[in-house]
C-alpha cells in the first residue's frame, strides 16, 4: 500500500524500563531485532508508571548507549527524554554520542532523538527538579530545541547525520506549534478522530511557520493489530500515519502483539 506521504510504514515497539531484569531487557531488544521491527523505544522516567509504584526501574539514557552498541539494524531513542532533566547541550551532546556509538562498519548513526516537556511529577520531586506547571515546562522546551541544534552544529565529531527529532504531546495552543518549528516525527497517543482533529491544527501550525506539514512523520500509539484495534489503524494509515508504536512491559512481556504488528505492516506495505 502507499501510504499519503509515500513513506513506508514502520512498527515501534517501546520496552519499557520497569517490572525487569536488564537481562530480559536485553533479550528482548534482541528478539525486537531479529522479528524486523523498525524503531525500539524506552522512555526517560526514573520510577514505574504502571503496577508497583517501587518496583524494578532502569535510567533510560545509559540503556539507549548500550542499546546502540547490541544492536546492528533496529532504530531506537527515548520516548520521550524530559527536556527537564538536563541542560540541552549536555543533551544535545549525550545524543551525538550515542548515535556514534549505534554506527556500524562507517554507516551513519540510528538514534531517534525523542523529546518532551515532561508530566510525571513524582520523577520531578524526588529527584530535585523543579516541576512547575505544564505551560512552563513547554516554554523550557520551546527555549531548548534551538540550543540542542545549535550544539549539534559545533560538536566535532559532528553528529553522524541529521539526527531526527520526535517530539511527543498533542497540545494545540503550544505543543504542535514546536512540532511544526522543529520536529521531523510527532507522536501522539491520539484516538482516530482526536487524530484527525489534531492534523488539522498541525497544519495551521506549519502554514504559519513557513514549513512543509509533508516533512514531519506522524506517529501513534497503538493497541495492535489485533481486534478492535485494526480498524483504527487502517484509518490512521489512510490519514497519513506511517509510524505505530506498541508498548511492552515486564515483568512477563508479550510478544504476541508486536508479531502481529509486523505481518500487518508486511501486508499492507506489499
Amino acid at each position: 500500500m502507499t501510504t499519503p506521504s509515500s513513506r513506508p510504514v514502520r512498527i515501534g515497539v517501546q520496552i519499557a524500563p520497569q517490572h525487569s531484569s536488564y537481562q530480559t531487557i536485553r533479550d528482548t531488544l534482541a528478539e525486537l531485532e531479529d522479528l524486523g521491527v523498525d524503531i525500539a523505544f524506552n522512555w526517560d522516567h526514573f520510577f514505574p508508571l504502571s503496577g508497583d509504584p517501587d518496583g524494578l526501574h532502569f535510567e533510560g539514557w545509559t540503556m539507549l548507549a548500550a542499546w546502540a552498541e547490541q544492536t546492528s539494524r533496529i532504530q531506537f531513542g527515548p520516548l520521550v527524554t524530559c527536556n527537564s532533566y538536563r541542560n540541552p547541550d549536555l543533551l544535545a551532546d549525550m545524543a551525538r554520542t550515542v548515535d556514534h556509538i549505534s554506527a556500524k562498519d562507517g554507516g551513519v548513526g540510528r538514534l531517534v532523538f525523542g523529546i518532551g516537556s515532561g508530566w510525571f511529577e513524582r520523577d520531578y520531586d524526588e529527584y530535585g527538579y523543579e516541576f512547575g506547571t505544564a505551560g512552563q515546562r513547554l516554554d523550557s522546551l520551546s527555549e531548548a530545541l534551538p540550543r540542542i541544534e545549535a550544539r549539534w552544529a559545533k560538536l566535532n565529531p559532528a553528529p553522524t547525520r541529521d539526527i531526527p527529532v520526535l517530539i511527543g504531546g498533542g497540545g494545540e495552543k503550544k505543543t504542535l506549534r514546536i512540532v511544526a518549528q522543529h520536529a521531523d516525527i510527532w507522536h501522539s497517543f491520539s484516538d482516530t478522530a482526536t487524530l484527525e482533529r489534531k492534523l488539522g491544527v498541525l497544519g495551521e501550525w506549519a502554514e504559519k511557520v513557513g514549513r512543509d506539514v509533508s516533512e514531519i512523520e506522524i506517529s501513534v500509539g497503538t493497541r495492535g493489530a489485533r481486534g478492535d484495534g485494526l480498524p483504527d489503524m487502517d484509518r490512521q494509515l489512510e490519514l497519513g500515519v506511517t509510524l505505530f508504536t506498541l508498548g511492552v512491559t515486564g515483568p512477563d512481556i508479550d510478544m504476541q502483539g508486536v508479531r502481529d504488528l509486523v505481518r500487518w505492516r508486511d501486508s499492507v506495505s506489499s
